[in-house]
């Protein structure tokens, strides 16, 4: 179903209305529950909870419920970092030696190469042995600090979550105070952000969402992740309308100066080499959507999923957190944002698998090994009539038929369109996951055109 294609035209109710049919119709999918909201400036166009935050208790999800935001963290790591050097106490182009003497190498990377995923430091998540382990920040700078380089700092962009755990312990040692208490007297407390803090999970949390994971054959709860491992990374909590106050602080000089904010949404490296055009700043990627500049970063941690989206040029802001591990979040986003631009979308839809013919020849087309970048392939097998897809690094998942080149995986929000040649074999398959569409080229020796 398209969407209005003047929006511009409609009131702010009737715009509001279209994004609650949307959501509406996402959480009847199943991929969604979560709080969303939208604002233009400093009006709040849509504020509200869908679904439930603890399915057990029957409590609903609302615009006070506080969830996991995992990697949106981050840019509350880089104001920091920023606020820092505008007290004269650090500079972001500096050695990381200057502040951390004994870390390795760390004459070769500077606080810049941190905030920018340029550090070529392995990413510690990419090999976690225990989530459940309790551990210190210092412990967690141990699993990464003894790896080699993966290449010259500076090189190329690789979002790694070990830069931001030391941009957290060069805050604790430069401020002298643990990265929990900065945060709360130097960034929550100035902008009332009453709601936010530093994920513990012993605290008694009021309104704090549960999180959850989709099987096939419905909602679990996540697996436990200590959040102690995420540090500056990812380890906060917070609210829809906290971070409403968060985005608005960029437009004065609550926290950040304008050299500051300048440095932060600055297109400092871009983020691949296939020719997108998607830059990451200090704590931010920016882009461009619907035409118009934008800067924005997702989050996930078990069982939750967040994004913050600002369109600076319109002030317009789209925040949306979800308690379910498997919610396509940038979709929502993304969508949200074209409600509001009076561009066409498409209002999500339930998915439901069909029977094959047990003689389709679809059982041997599609079988093989289809390559998304160098390194990295995706494996199509067939098991009694049954597909499964697993990309290079992951669990193998099923995925099932909604036509016959179209499918689906039940326990995320993704769809894997095969796309054939004139021997009716699959030559490429498209993975369309959170709002963007990865094309995979047959490469397996089985296959020739």
């Amino acid at each position: 179903m398209s969407g209005q294609t003047n929006q511009s035209k409609l009131s702010n109710q009737a715009i509001a209305d279209d994004m609650v049919a949307y959501l509406q119709a996402y959480l009847e999918t199943g991929y969604f529950m979560g709080s969303v909201l939208v604002a233009r400036g400093s009006e709040i166009l849509l504020n509200q909870g869908y679904g439930m935050a603890n399915l057990e208790h029957g409590v609903k999800n609302a615009p006070h419920t506080k969830f996991c935001i995992g990697s949106v963290t981050k840019q509350f790591t880089a104001t920091a970092i920023l606020q820092l050097q505008q007290q004269g106490l650090l500079n972001v182009n500096q050695a990381i030696s200057t502040y951390l003497p004994d870390y390795p190498k760390g004459e070769q990377i500077t606080v810049h190469h941190l905030l920018n995923h340029t550090a070529g430091i392995p990413n510690y998540t990419d090999v976690l042995e225990n989530p459940h382990l309790r551990v210190t920040l210092d412990e967690v700078i141990t699993w990464f600090s003894d790896k080699p380089l993966e290449f010259t700092p500076g090189d190329r962009f690789k979002y790694c979550n070990s830069g931001y755990v030391l941009l957290t312990k060069i805050i604790e040692t430069i401020s002298g105070q643990s990265y929990a208490n900065y945060l709360q007297n130097q960034l929550f407390e100035p902008l009332g952000m009453t709601a936010s803090g530093y994920e513990q999970r012993e605290l008694i949390l009021p309104y704090r969402a549960s999180g959850y994971t989709i099987t096939e054959t419905g909602y679990q709860n996540a697996s436990f992740w200590d959040q102690s491992q995420g540090s500056g990374a990812g380890a906060m909590y917070s609210t829809t309308e906290d971070l409403y106050k968060w985005e608005r602080s960029f437009y004065t000089d609550a926290v950040l100066n304008e050299v500051s904010k300048k440095a932060m949404f600055a297109s400092t490296i871009l983020t691949s080499s296939s020719g997108s055009k998607s830059y990451y700043g200090y704590g931010w990627y920016i882009d461009t959507y619907c035409g118009r500049d934008r800067h924005f970063h997702a989050g996930g941690f078990s069982g939750f999923r967040a994004i913050i989206a600002r369109y600076p040029s319109e002030q317009l802001l789209v925040i949306a957190l979800s308690n379910i591990t498997g919610t396509s979040i940038e979709l929502i986003a993304q969508d949200l944002a074209t409600i509001v631009f009076g561009e066409p979308y498409e209002l999500p839809k339930q998915r439901r698998a069909i029977e094959l013919d047990v003689n389709s020849t679809v059982y041997d087309a599609y079988v093989g090994e289809y390559e998304l970048e160098p390194g990295l392939v995706a494996t199509v097998t067939n098991r009694s009539k049954r597909f499964f897809i697993q990309i290079t690094g992951q669990k193998q998942v099923e995925i099932f038929p909604e036509s016959l080149s179209e499918f689906f995986v039940k326990i995320v929000d993704a769809r894997i369109t095969f796309i054939l040649d004139g021997m009716n074999k699959a030559q490429r398959l498209i993975i369309h996951r959170n709002g963007n569409d990865s094309v995979a080229t047959r490469v397996d020796v089985n296959y020739t055109k």
